[in-house]
């Protein structure tokens, strides 16, 4: 949880060294996470997944993360929790002798 907060206490003063606060409300926070998930996409498009470019990969991929983790701290969850939870949440849905092996949704098992 320190590695978290140390990258979210650093993004916090990149971004007020710049004065962008002003435009990291909610929904610019989500729409710039979604831009960025798709910016990560283009590493795979036309490509197996085999051939990604790794450096594209690894660039986006802090994007998307930056992005989620300054939304965190905008609505003050903990990220370790929420995870959690959510690891624990899917649990129920997908019960190992049920799910196992399967990309079968949920409500499909």
């Amino acid at each position: 949880m320190q590695d978290i907060e140390e990258i979210t206490a650093k993004l916090i003063e990149f971004r007020n060294e710049r004065d962008w606060a002003q435009f990291h409300n909610e929904k610019d926070l989500a729409i710039a996470l979604n831009i960025e998930a798709g910016e990560l996409l283009e590493a795979f498009l036309w490509r197996g997944a085999e051939e990604a470019k790794v450096e594209k990969v690894k660039e986006e991929l802090a994007d998307v993360l930056a992005y989620a983790f300054l939304m965190a701290e905008k609505y003050g969850f903990d990220v370790k929790q929420i995870v959690l939870d959510k690891i624990e949440k899917n649990a129920q849905k997908y019960p190992v002798e049920k799910s196992k092996g399967t990309a079968t949704k949920y409500n499909e098992l």
